[in-house]
């Protein structure tokens, strides 16, 4: 889960990452109010999920009160990159700023290991130092056990080059955004710019957080960092009812049983669907190992509920759990349904392998079911189910 800013500030000033005041709002009035708290001045900062606010006129002074809610109402509403600013944070004006520098703490998933970044060269993408200069983006394991120390901190700020002035007060700040990473289950925190003001400060000016979602059984307080009213509503639902599931721009829905089988049938389908009306898959939704009548109702339910999916294409291979109880959770799902007043009234095509497979098949050949196709390969399946979606199109 990605946060936006002011979120991420809370985050740090809640483990002592040094960073100035500011207050979110939704209305332009409320800008004035916020100005005069920290003492007439500010900047109204556009939060968005999304990086160049500032390029897109996201990011803007207020010397008073009064221009501060000229700059939220000119701000409030604005669309940067499809995404539309709901909030703005009003945030203490920085001293002036002699220095700006990059660190951030991730999970490096190739090595298997967290990684710290740090560069002196902050305030740009930093995708773009990699690239131009990598000898400036300092890059250092860290072990999980031992974790970010002072004497660590201190080894990350060497290698990256830190000025003998600021050195120390990197490496502090190193130290407390590292308690953040970890405190807070984080996959990602960045502080860009990291800043050394005129009077000798170290600040963390802007930040990124992404939460890891796997662990919210023991963040409960992460609940309210969800931002709701940006979540797509089918994967709210979704979630709600614990279903691995992501929407997409398509037509054919989808629903099997592992990552792995999921992501292929995203490939057949598309594929498929090159031959019908250049159709696509609409989500990836994975029912995991088991395949109960209400898991399977749930799936259904959520993407039937779709307006955009036309067919739906049940693709299970059958292993810890047999293909006849999928048949039988299929069969019963759709009765469900029908017995709760849902109308089913997309096509969907089934293909089932693996253990119990000929049951299965011949469970759903049983009920007879108007709306299911049971189609043997999953190609056949994939070019299926593109057909009628491009046929209800």
């Amino acid at each position: 889960m990605d946060l936006f800013e002011y979120q991420a500030r809370d985050l740090f000033a809640k483990h002592g990452v040094p960073v100035l005041a500011g207050e979110v709002i939704d209305t332009p009035e409320a800008a004035r109010e916020a100005t005069e708290k920290l003492g007439g001045k500010s900047v109204v900062k556009a939060q968005v999920k999304v990086g160049g606010r500032g390029k897109a006129g996201g990011v803007k002074l207020a010397a008073d009160a009064d221009e501060a809610v000229a700059r939220a109402t000119d701000i409030l509403g604005m669309d940067i990159k499809g995404h539309t600013v709901h909030k703005v944070m009003i945030a203490e004006l920085s001293p002036e700023i002699e220095a700006e520098y990059y660190v951030s703490y991730l999970l490096d998933r190739t090595n298997r290991t967290f990684l710290a970044m740090a560069s002196v060269q902050g305030g740009m993408d930093i995708e773009e130092v990699a690239e131009k200069t990598p000898e400036a983006l300092a890059k250092v394991p860290v072990d999980s056990n031992s974790g970010v120390d002072i004497a660590k901190a201190r080894e990350i700020v060497a290698q990256a080059k830190f000025p003998a002035d600021v050195a120390e007060g990197v490496a502090e700040a190193l130290v407390t955004l590292w308690e953040t990473f970890v405190a807070e289950d984080a996959l990602l925190v960045e502080v860009n710019p990291l800043v050394k003001t005129k009077d000798g400060r170290i600040l963390a000016l802007d930040g990124k957080v992404s939460l890891d979602e796997n662990a919210d059984f023991r963040q409960p307080e992460h609940e309210a960092l969800e931002d709701k009213d940006a979540a797509n509503p089918l994967e709210a639902a979704a979630k709600a009812k614990n279903l691995n599931y992501v929407k997409l721009d398509g037509e054919v829905g989808i629903i099997g049983n592992g990552a792995g089988l999921v992501m292929s049938t995203l490939d057949v389908v598309a594929y498929a669907g090159e031959n019908h009306g250049n159709v696509k898959p609409a989500n990836f939704l994975d029912i995991g190992g088991g395949a109960s009548a209400e898991v399977m109702a749930n799936g259904l339910e959520i993407i039937l509920g779709d307006p955009d999916v036309k067919s739906v294409f049940v693709n299970v291979f059958g292993g810890i759990t047999a293909c006849d109880e999928v048949a039988n959770g299929i069969v019963q799902a759709l009765a469900l349904l029908e017995s709760k007043g849902e109308k089913v009234e997309k096509p969907l095509v089934v293909r089932l392998d693996g253990n119990n497979a000929e049951l299965g098949r011949k469970i759903l050949s049983d009920a007879n079911h108007p709306l299911v196709q049971r189609v043997d390969t999953m190609d056949g399946a994939a070019d299926k189910a593109a057909e009628l979606a491009a046929a209800a199109k």
